[in-house]
């Protein structure tokens, strides 16, 4: 088949610290029945989801962007049409987090799936108004969203023996692989590491570091590594700035997130996007629910807000995002209205209001 190129993903992106990359793919402009503005939908999630994203629907029309939000509940176990059609229509969504059943296949996977959200990106940049082990942090994730060992192709031999099917395929790979050297040769990143387990799972993530080895060999002005995944988790504790681009199949990516994303303040700082040819997905880039502190006004709203931000350069508000994130980055500077997960004693709609102040 007739390779197609990678479409070009992100726009320069600023160096300060709320300053996230964001896709060039040109956005969507539908319009909602009675308003010329561009729709949204907004998924409030679980946890403390509606909280996190009351507060960004907020400062997103405090900024001014010509944005209207279609507000679909998804407290179901299953996705709704209701759901699936109006992202069908808008192809951009914010979306809070969805609590992962026992019982059910997760609704975070079946969203990715439905709308083959290939790519999941994460930025995890050291916020200077916040005092943690490892200073200067500027680390963006690349994780593959649509294979590896979330299949959901798992089944019962027999009675107390159970597999799971992890699936790798050259192709995919290599897209993702294209998507993380782009973005490295256009924004000035010096190295891509590629995490695997290939020394025990020879065939899937043998095949993972072989394509991307392959697609290195393109970028030669760009370091390429792998890396053990046990060992990246310890490096990343120990010295994280060795890390620039990081290339994950999809429950490495997961793991590796979450552990970056704790050593910049937490799951209430950090944003994150899920990319494909025609829908862009913006979330908190830890996707925690929060449930043990859900309805008492005391979560971080700052990766929800900062997703928002991320949301509106994607559909071309470039001004109303920058406002956003510099509001946040003020905020953060002062010092005076945080929330407690960062040291402070502020509640949500405290923040809210500050980062509004600055806006």
């Amino acid at each position: 088949t007739e390779r197609v190129p990678p479409p070009p993903m992100f726009a320069a992106v600023p160096r300060a610290w709320s300053r996230l990359p964001t896709t060039t793919t040109p956005a969507r402009t539908l319009r909602s029945h009675a308003s010329p503005n561009t729709l949204v939908t907004v998924i409030p999630g679980d946890g403390v989801g509606p909280e996190i994203v009351k507060s960004a629907m907020g400062i997103v029309k405090r900024s001014g962007a010509a944005v209207d939000f279609e507000v679909i509940e998804a407290k179901e176990k299953v996705i709704r049409s209701e759901l699936t059609e109006s992202i069908s229509r808008t192809e951009v969504v914010l979306k809070g987090p969805l609590q992962s059943s026992k019982t059910h296949f997760s609704r975070n996977k079946r969203l990715r799936d439905a709308f083959q959200l290939n790519r999941n990106i994460v930025h995890v940049k050291s916020n200077p108004g916040i005092k943690t082990r490892h200073s200067d942090i500027d680390i963006v994730i690349f994780r593959h969203n649509l294979e590896g060992e979330y299949t959901n192709m798992e089944n019962e031999i027999v009675p107390g023996l159970v597999q799971s099917l992890k699936v790798t395929t050259a192709s995919r790979t290599k897209i993702l692989a294209e998507q993380a050297f782009e973005f490295a040769k256009t924004h000035g990143r010096k190295k891509v590491t590629a995490i695997h387990k290939a020394n025990i799972q020879k065939l899937t993530d043998g095949l993972f570091i072989e394509t991307i080895g392959e697609v290195a060999k393109n970028y030669p002005e760009i370091e390429y590594e792998t890396m053990i995944v046990d060992n990246t988790s310890m490096q990343l504790v120990m010295n994280p700035n060795q890390f620039d681009v990081m290339l994950t199949p999809n429950l490495y990516g997961n793991i590796v997130t979450n552990i970056a994303v704790g050593l910049v303040g937490g799951p209430g700082l950090v944003p994150g996007a899920n990319i494909g040819k025609r829908v862009a997905m913006f979330e908190t880039g830890a996707r925690h629910t929060g449930r043990d502190i859900a309805g008492q006004n005391v979560a971080n709203p700052t990766a929800m807000i900062l997703a928002a931000a991320k949301m509106l350069r994607y559909v071309k508000f470039e001004k109303e995002a920058d406002n956003i994130e510099a509001a946040v980055e003020k905020v953060y500077e002062n010092g005076t209205v945080l929330t407690k997960d960062v040291g402070g004693t502020a509640s949500t709609t405290d923040f809210t209001a500050a980062v509004m102040a600055e806006m």
